[in-house]
């Protein structure tokens, strides 16, 4: 019999972008390639618990035929013979919201259901774990993703996985959301094997945010100066982008060494004057040494700005 994860996840939709997406977390290697599906056109679907892979397109191909979250999940227990093993959570681009927990799954197995989302888990500590990510997702602001991560935390933080942590992920579609706008793709994010998996999924969320998520432009921009221009200036020449003498002033030759800095990342997304005003917004806000400080300070810069 194939490996049994114990696992918790959160299926949600955000009705103001169309996106839709799942957020889950296992004692089990890379859950990123078992439990998440979704397509911004019929929903998101979480499969886990002996996971049967098949409910993931097999569930989409439903709710993309007009069938509810509910309907959907009715359809693929009735032809399984092990769906009691089985938990999944499904929530339709329709507003649908539905999720299944077999009376074989592992205790503590359940779910919670929100008007946007559910959360499901099985091999859990307690069900505080559920009703903590259901609190957490219903009270965050900011944008899905921030939501999404929200839930992990507070599912880990109530209790979470009785077996511990292993591995983290979060996937998000939505119209036109890939790169370059070719596919629905918006947030694809793992940590197949880690100590902190869902510390380390938001760190790597937060890069792939400030690399390949667009934000509107600002109203207004900051310039670098005073303490925080020279604490940018030394983080730059201590990683080999500037060899002048960090001070206050950010001119000419600062620029060019944090445009290096912006294109040796990737960071094209973003032109360089948007990225000096949020180094100046949020640098003392970001956590971290070197070039992790950078990314934290730009990202929290960003953050007031809506994603597009």
């Amino acid at each position: 019999m194939p490996a049994r994860p114990a696992t918790f996840s959160i299926v949600a939709r955000d009705p103001e972008t169309d996106a839709v997406g799942v957020a889950v977390h296992s004692k089990f290697v890379s859950v990123g390639s078992v439990v998440p599906f979704a397509s911004a056109e019929a929903g998101a679907i979480a499969t886990q618990s002996f996971a049967n892979v098949a409910y993931g397109p097999d569930g989409l191909d439903l709710l993309r035929d007009g069938r509810s979250a509910s309907e959907t999940i009715d359809a693929l227990i009735e032809a399984d013979e092990e769906a009691p093993q089985r938990q999944v959570g499904i929530v339709g681009q329709d507003g649908s919201v539905a999720a299944f927990t077999g009376d074989e799954c592992f205790d503590y197995a359940g779910d919670v259901q929100g008007e946007t989302y559910t959360v499901q888990g099985n091999i859990l500590e307690n069900r505080d774990t559920l009703e903590a990510m259901a609190e957490a997702y219903e009270t965050t602001g900011g944008g899905l993703p921030e939501k999404l991560l929200a839930a992990l935390q507070a599912g880990n933080a109530a209790g979470g996985d009785k077996r511990g942590e292993q591995s983290a992920a979060m996937y998000v579609a939505k119209p036109e959301g890939g790169y370059d706008g070719k596919n629905d793709r918006w947030i694809d994010v793992r940590v197949d094997d880690h100590e902190d998996p869902i510390d380390e999924l938001e760190r790597v969320f937060r890069l792939y945010d400030v690399t390949l998520l667009e934000r509107e432009e600002p109203d207004e921009l900051r310039a670098l100066e005073g303490d925080t221009a020279e604490a940018v200036l030394d983080t730059l020449a201590g990683l080999g982008f500037y060899d002048g003498s960090p001070g206050a002033a950010f001119g000419e030759d600062e620029r060019d060494a944090l445009e290096e800095f912006r294109g040796m990342n990737n960071f094209e997304n973003h032109d360089l004057a948007v990225v000096e005003d949020a180094l100046a917004r949020g640098w003392d806000d970001a956590e971290g040494e070197g070039e992790a400080r950078m990314v934290n300070a730009i990202w929290h810069g960003l953050s007031r700005l809506d994603r597009e």
